[in-house]
C-alpha cells in the first residue's frame, strides 16, 4: 500500500518532508503524484492545503492526516470521502510557538510597546504609565491544545487569565467558562482577548460588533486563529471609534492580505503574515508517522477530528 502526499509545498519543502517521513517510516511507499500509481494502492494521505478534489475517488483510503493545524479547510471540501477519519496535527512544538506569539502580543500591548514604536517614528520621547502583569486580565478564547498552552504561559507570566470554550470540558488550571451565555460577561472583564478558537459554523464571524461592544473600552484583540472569526468592518469601526485600543492580527479572510486593505496602514493594527506558529516539519513528521504506525498495527490514530463539531 502507498501513502499519498497531497500538499502545496514547493520543491524544496516537499523534498524536506519526504526525507523526514522516509526516515521515520522506512519501508513505506510515498507518492506525490497519484497518477503514478493505481488509486487502489493508496490507503493513507498526508495533506497540507490539498487542492479541492485531491482525495476523491480513493476507495481504499483509511486515514487523512493533516500536516497543518486546523482542519476547517479540509472539512469544507465536499469531495472529501465522508467515511474516512481525519487526524488533526497536534504538535507540542507548534503549541509552544503559538504560546510564544501570544505572550509577545500580550506583553507588547500591556507595556505599550506598539505605542513606543509609533513614537519612535515620530521622534517623540514620552513614557507611558506602567502597570503590573497581575493588573491585566487576559481572556483566552479557545481552550484546545494551543489555547491551554497559551493560557498557562500567560498565567506563568503573572497575568490574570480567564478561559472560554464553546463547550464545557476538562481545561487547564485557570478560571474557565463555557457556552454562549458566558462569553459576553467574560469579555467585559478582560483587557486583552486572545483568540485561539477552531473555525466552525458557530464561531465564524464570532468577533463582531456584538462581541466588541461587550469588551471594555480600551481593550485589545489578538487574533491568532482564523481570519474568518473576525468581521473586518466591525473591527475597523471599533478601532476607529476608540472602543478598542489595538488589534494584533496574524490571520485574514483573504491571504495574502490584499495590498489595498486598511489593515496595512491602520495605526492601531499590528499584523503578521500568518506566521504565529508555523509547522515544524521535524516534529510534525514524527507525529504523522506515529499515526501511520498505529493504523498499520490495527490501532486507532490519535487526535481524530469530529466532523459534527467541525474540528
Amino acid at each position: 500500500m502507498a501513502i499519498l502526499l497531497a500538499t502545496d509545498f514547493d520543491a524544496a519543502g516537499l523534498c524536506r518532508w519526504l526525507e523526514l517521513l522516509e526516515a521515520a517510516l522506512p519501508g513505506e511507499q510515498f507518492v506525490t503524484d497519484r497518477r503514478t500509481v493505481d488509486d487502489a494502492a493508496i490507503d493513507m494521505a498526508l495533506v497540507a492545503n490539498p487542492s479541492r478534489g485531491a482525495l476523491s475517488g480513493l476507495a481504499n483510503l483509511r486515514l487523512i492526516q493533516s500536516l497543518w493545524a486546523g482542519v476547517d479547510k479540509l472539512l469544507g471540501d465536499s469531495s472529501l470521502p465522508p467515511h474516512v477519519p481525519i487526524a488533526r496535527m497536534v504538535d507540542p512544538a507548534m503549541n509552544a510557538a503559538m504560546a510564544e506569539t501570544a505572550l509577545w502580543a500580550v506583553l507588547s500591548l500591556h507595556r505599550g510597546f506598539y505605542e513606543y514604536a509609533a513614537q519612535q517614528r515620530m521622534r517623540r520621547w514620552h513614557s507611558l504609565v506602567q502597570c503590573r502583569a497581575d493588573e491585566v486580565t487576559i481572556a483566552v478564547l479557545g481552550l484546545g491544545q494551543m489555547g491551554q498552552t497559551a493560557a498557562l504561559r500567560l498565567a506563568a507570566q503573572g497575568y490574570r487569565v480567564l478561559g472560554w470554550s464553546a463547550r464545557p470540558g476538562a481545561k487547564a488550571s485557570i478560571e474557565a467558562f463555557a457556552g454562549d451565555d458566558a462569553l459576553q460577561p467574560l469579555l467585559a472583564r478582560c483587557d486583552i482577548a486572545v483568540n485561539l478558537l477552531p473555525l466552525t459554523p458557530a464561531t465564524r464571524g464570532l468577533l463582531c460588533k456584538r462581541t466588541f461592544n461587550a469588551m471594555r473600552r480600551g481593550a485589545s484583540l489578538v487574533n491568532l486563529a482564523r481570519g474568518a472569526h473576525v468581521v473586518d468592518e466591525d473591527l475597523l469601526a471599533a478601532l476607529d471609534g476608540g472602543h478598542l485600543r489595538h488589534a494584533v492580527l496574524d490571520v485574514f479572510t483573504i491571504e495574502p492580505l490584499p495590498v489595498d486593505h486598511r489593515y496595512w496602514s491602520h495605526p492601531q493594527v499590528t499584523l503578521l503574515p500568518h506566521a504565529a506558529a508555523q509547522t515544524d516539519a521535524r516534529s510534525a513528521a514524527a507525529i504523522a508517522a506515529t499515526n501511520v504506525r498505529l493504523l498499520r498495527a490495527g490501532g486507532l490514530p490519535q487526535n481524530l477530528a469530529d466532523r459534527t463539531r467541525g474540528y
